[in-house]
This record gives C-alpha cells, sequence and structure tokens, in this order.
C-alpha cells in the first residue's frame, strides 16, 4: 500500500477518537481494500460488521467497551443482569460472559470478539428499567441495578442476593426493586427470611 494511505490513517487518527464505521472510513477516502488491508495489518481492529477500533490513536479502550461495541453491532442489545450490575457498582468482579438482553423477535447476529451469553425477553419485559449511557466512545443501553437484580434472581444466578443485599441499602432503590419484582412477578425475601 502507498505511504500516502498510512498518512492518511495517521491524520484521521489525530482527528477521530476510538470508533469508526465503514462508512465514515469511505467518506476519509479509504477502499473497502484498504480497509481490509489496513485490518490484516493491525491498523485497525474489526468489532463487528461495519465498526472498527483505530488502534493508531494511542488511546485506550474504556472500561465498558464491551457494552458499546455490543450496542454498535445491534443498537436495540441492553447489557443486563449480572454484567448490568458490574458496570453500575453492585459486583466487583467482572462476568466471565457478557450478559445481554434482547428481544425474542430480534435474531440479529451478535458475533464479537469476547463471550457473550444473550437472554431473549419477551416485549412486555424487555422494555422497561432501560437506562440510556452516554459516553465519549460511543452510546449503550443497560438496565437498571433494580431491574437487573429482578432478573437474576429469577434467572437463579449466583450472586443475586448480594446486589439485593446493596441496593436494600438505600430506601428509593428498595421500592424501585419491590416494584420491578412486582412487575416481573418475582417474590422477595425480607430480612428475616419471610416473603
Amino acid at each position: 500500500m502507498r505511504t500516502n494511505t498510512y498518512m492518511k490513517l495517521e491524520l484521521l487518527c489525530k482527528k477521530r477518537r476510538g470508533y469508526i464505521g465503514t462508512r465514515e472510513l469511505l467518506e476519509e477516502g479509504f477502499s473497502n481494500r484498504q480497509i481490509a488491508v489496513l485490518t490484516e495489518e493491525g491498523y485497525l481492529e474489526k468489532i463487528c460488521y461495519g465498526y472498527y477500533w483505530l488502534l493508531g490513536n494511542q488511546c485506550e479502550k474504556p472500561l465498558d467497551y464491551k457494552c458499546i461495541e455490543v450496542c454498535l453491532s445491534n443498537p436495540r442489545a441492553v447489557i443486563c443482569m449480572d454484567s448490568a450490575c458490574y458496570y453500575q457498582g453492585y459486583m466487583e468482579m467482572e462476568p466471565e460472559y457478557l450478559s445481554v438482553a434482547t428481544e425474542r423477535t430480534d435474531r440479529s447476529l451478535l458475533k464479537m470478539n469476547f463471550p457473550i451469553r444473550r437472554h431473549y425477553f419477551s416485549s412486555n419485559k424487555f422494555h422497561f428499567g432501560i437506562l440510556w449511557k452516554e459516553t465519549e466512545f460511543g452510546r449503550y443501553n443497560i438496565y437498571e441495578a433494580e431491574r437487573s437484580a429482578c432478573d437474576m434472581l429469577r434467572f437463579k444466578k449466583e450472586n443475586a442476593e448480594d446486589v439485593i443485599g446493596k441496593i436494600r441499602g438505600s430506601e428509593r432503590q428498595y421500592q424501585r426493586l419491590l416494584k420491578y419484582a412486582q412487575s416481573l412477578r418475582i417474590t422477595l425475601k425480607n430480612e428475616t427470611g419471610g416473603i
């Protein structure tokens, strides 16, 4: 490849931070062949269909890069359960898999460079409790911690009671937890062991 292609990429890295779409690369004057070669040579990292990470800008990926990348792949996907609790500070250890919720009718592929566990929700349970998190690198969807704790309990995840214990520390959050539990038809145990 010509030297000016690498110079053009270097200028692009100074101008842009992080993620870039194929369409934007084409608008900057790169051809599909050049994009493929730059990916093979390690100047671009393919994230998912249509998106790349600019490796030449000396910028590290953010801590929540997995969330951003999943939502680049499928803008309707929502980070859920233990992953949502981890990224909101209710769990100390990152789960082995990124838990992702999609509607039952959503059959789009989620081929990522890291392990994910996909959960299909019915339309009436999918749409409530979603937060939209804006970052300097992109936006992603994530369920509220109270909703995620209820889902963890429903799917019998091992850390569910620990997360619920932390939520009980705040009266406002605990009231939201109770509303989600009622909507999802989940029974919560109180501190004395009753229901």
